[in-house]
């Protein structure tokens, strides 16, 4: 066959021969991808402008290159055929149930306005969160994950766990809308909450604060309860939260809590049975027995939600950079419960609006939850239990919290002990690993 050559009008030349016979042989996402990469969000806009003066095309890629040029017809028909064949692959895909989709990257590009600064609502221990519109109008919030594509399992599994995940369905749960897996992309999406997160909304100030009466707090406090405990027992495999924070859980229009970033472990290459050399988590939520073993456990969450509850009651942040002593809220707390006075940390701006002894409890409750003894905590089944009914806990016996107080040293700590353990120069974790954690024993 005889070399025939195309000149298109960037001034690029194609064999036509030599291109059509790769091109067989080749993929056809693969081959249109070449013409017109995806990397180019500024041709879907024109693409479409043109498709709707000219109806009867029905890819208007033909357009440009059938106007004005004479082409064989093998060629076209290949071309024809990869087109429809592409079209397929472009277009977004759903499971049976029609809940979880696989969004392309231009989809996702456009819905973000580029992932532009402006649209960015958040960022997380997996990455940063902008919102979205889809073309039906729809709002969502895509996640950018950030960890390195090595670290990820494989695209098929990558899929298959987010789409067990999706199916995972709690009142207290954000749902899972799909992802995105084209080449280095890894992106989830998820309903898109209106009132943001609990530490924007809630903590921002004392007059975002004033927004939340106690009837709205207990709502909150349990409802984060009864979904870790749904995901701890009533899930089979259960699921280990492992960043039980503020910012990870979402408030819709009426301010129900939605948590986020659940079962986000499982897309990791390698779980190890939750055991990681480099502890995740965020300072002041993390339980002092995951940072000096670095094993993740139902009871490394019952801790976190103790802060939580904690923060939800006094309306203080976690980790008070102003404080020079009792820097921590679980140091906060404690001096006041030691002191007899543990009232003394309710949110001054609920101005005594609130049942005393149900606040009292609810801070009882959240000291449980932060002892540094792992085995004495509740299970969140007993969390929920303690929250939503009354208990005498005139009698109750607690034990003395613990907290790491410098987690980026943890991390660079537990990460030495590793490598120690490794090379058979350290044998055990314990009081000797290095790690910065303290207990409130004075």
């Amino acid at each position: 066959m005889q070399s025939q050559a195309l000149n298109l009008k960037d001034g690029t030349n194609l064999d036509l021969a030599s291109f059509s016979t790769t091109w067989l042989k080749s993929e056809p996402p693969c081959a249109a991808s070449y013409l017109f990469p995806p990397s180019l969000p500024s041709h879907d806009t024109h693409l479409q402008n043109l498709h709707k003066s000219h109806p009867q095309i029905r890819d208007p890629r033909i357009f440009y290159l059938s106007r004005g040029m004479k082409i064989p017809c093998s060629f076209c028909t290949c071309f024809s055929a990869t087109v429809e064949e592409q079209t397929k692959h472009e277009k977004p895909e759903e499971d049976n149930d029609g809940n979880f989709r696989i969004f392309t990257y231009r989809e996702l590009y456009s819905a973000t306005r580029g992932f532009h600064p402006s649209e960015k609502v958040g960022e997380g221990g997996f990455g940063s969160v902008y919102k979205g519109q889809l073309r039906d109008g729809s709002l969502v919030a895509v996640k950018v994950l950030s960890i390195e594509l090595d670290s990820l399992r494989g695209e098929k599994e990558f899929v298959a766990e987010l789409s067990t995940l999706a199916n995972i369905k709690h009142q207290n749960l954000v749902i899972l809308r799909g992802c995105c897996v084209e080449a280095a992309h890894r992106y989830i999406v998820y309903d898109y909450m209106e009132n943001n997160s609990l530490r924007h909304t809630f903590l921002d100030s004392e007059q975002s604060r004033m927004r939340f009466s106690w009837e709205a707090r207990r709502g909150v406090s349990i409802g984060v309860a009864s979904v870790l405990a749904f995901l701890h027992e009533e899930l089979k495999p259960h699921i280990v939260h492992r960043d039980i924070k503020s910012s990870n859980v979402l408030l819709d229009r009426n301010f129900t809590p939605k948590v986020s970033d659940f079962g986000l472990a499982k897309l990791l290459r390698d779980e190890k049975s939750y055991i990681s050399t480099q502890v995740a988590g965020t300072l002041g939520y993390v339980a002092p027995d995951y940072a000096s073993s670095g094993h993740l456990t139902r009871k490394s969450d019952v801790y976190s939600f103790g802060v939580l509850l904690l923060e939800i009651v006094s309306g203080q942040r976690v980790v008070d950079a102003h404080q020079v002593m009792e820097r921590f809220i679980v140091e906060r707390v404690w001096a006041a419960y030691e002191a007899n006075d543990v009232l003394r940390m309710v949110d001054p701006v609920l101005n005594s609006n609130f049942p005393v002894e149900e606040a009292k409890r609810f801070l009882i409750v959240g000291l449980c939850c932060v002892q540094e003894t792992a085995r004495l905590r509740p299970r969140m089944p007993e969390v929920v239990d303690m929250l939503s009914n009354n208990f005498d806990i005139g009698d109750f016996s607690i034990s003395r919290p613990g907290f790491v107080d410098d987690l980026r040293n943890a991390r660079m700590r537990r990460q030495m002990n590793s490598s120690e353990e490794s090379s058979a120069t350290a044998a055990t974790f314990g009081d000797s690993s290095g790690w910065s954690t303290s207990n409130l024993a004075r």
